[in-house]
């Protein structure tokens, strides 16, 4: 009986920490939930601009947004922005009146956050912009938001390091945590590219000219709902950047703490941590992954890590 008691601890034991593997798989999973079981997408109302389908409201801000009737035409069937709207800067000008109002109103947490940022909306990325919102309110229409990250790494007697970051404890969202070397949102009016090389200068201090050799190799896509609402599609550009062995990133306008210079194996361990920013722990196992040093033969839920990084928006 001793025993089988002792038995029984040790399996509570290893279900109270799992492995690494699935530690991922419940990282992927929870950047997915909006495709998830018990996800509110079915109770998401369409929300439309000019006929096109760009983003899903939760019922609570669809029943906020009524009060508005000369910007938003709410029914059962979507949240349509009104057709008396017709250009680029009349939509804008109309929805950030109501959402300035929402703020003062503290009728949604997210809008504390406020940036005065403004990002655009479109169905989709290669789309002309239908109008721009303030970055803080776009989990309330479920409109998809745009980034640029960078993986840094580097080599030094013949194996790979990558350059991580640690965000400013003043930061308004996961303070604290492991970042990917550089990375930002796009905003109205820049370019991808533009993006990535302003917060590489920003962030690292990494010249312009050095930041302009990263290769663009690819996207990770998710989608999940936030802890206090909101619908969060997001789509990172992803970018690597080999840096000279000599190289020292250097903290710039305060929104990194440090800078570490890890091995993969130790990369791949705070992937599976939370100690890492959850989409920039994305984007770094995706580096991982490209850069074979998660193997298919080995890693059992290789498929599903890839499937888990590229969801459609």
């Amino acid at each position: 009986m001793g025993l089988a008691g002792g038995r029984g601890f040790q399996a509570r034991r290893i279900m109270a920490a799992p492995g690494w593997s699935e530690r991922v798989r419940e990282l992927l999973r929870r950047m997915n939930s909006f495709h998830g079981d018990g996800s509110p997408k079915a109770l998401c109302l369409p929300f439309t601009v000019s006929g096109k389908h760009v983003g899903h409201v939760p019922q609570s801000v669809a029943q906020r947004l009524q009060q508005y009737p000369a910007v938003f035409s709410v029914s059962q069937g979507d949240v349509e922005l009104s057709k008396h709207l017709a250009s680029f800067e009349e939509r804008t000008a109309a929805v950030h009146g109501v959402l300035k109002e929402l703020r003062d109103q503290q009728a949604f947490p997210c809008l504390k956050k406020w940036r005065e940022e403004l990002y655009n909306v479109m169905p989709a990325f290669c789309d002309p912009p239908l109008f721009g919102m303030e970055r803080a309110a776009t989990p309330l229409l479920g409109v998809k938001r745009y980034g640029a990250h960078l993986n840094g790494y580097t080599w030094q007697n013949g194996q790979m390091l990558m350059w991580l970051g640690r965000r400013a404890l003043n930061k308004p969202s996961y303070p604290g945590l492991l970042d990917n070397l550089a990375a930002g949102g796009i905003s109205s009016g820049l370019g991808v590219r533009e993006t990535l090389v302003k917060e590489c200068q920003e962030e690292a201090c990494i010249p312009a000219s050095l930041a302009a050799q990263a290769k663009p190799v690819g996207t990770v896509t998710y989608t999940y709902v936030g802890t206090q609402g909101g619908i969060y599609p997001e789509c990172q550009f992803v970018f690597d950047l080999e840096l000279p062995e000599d190289f020292l990133p250097q903290v710039g306008d305060g929104e990194v703490q440090e800078f570490y210079l890890w091995p993969l194996h130790k990369v791949k361990e705070a992937i599976g941590s939370s100690d890492f920013k959850p989409n920039s722990a994305m984007v770094a196992l995706d580096f991982l992954i490209r850069h074979g040093y998660i193997q298919p033969d080995e890693e059992p839920h290789y498929i599903e890590m890839v499937e888990g990084l590229h969801r459609a928006l």
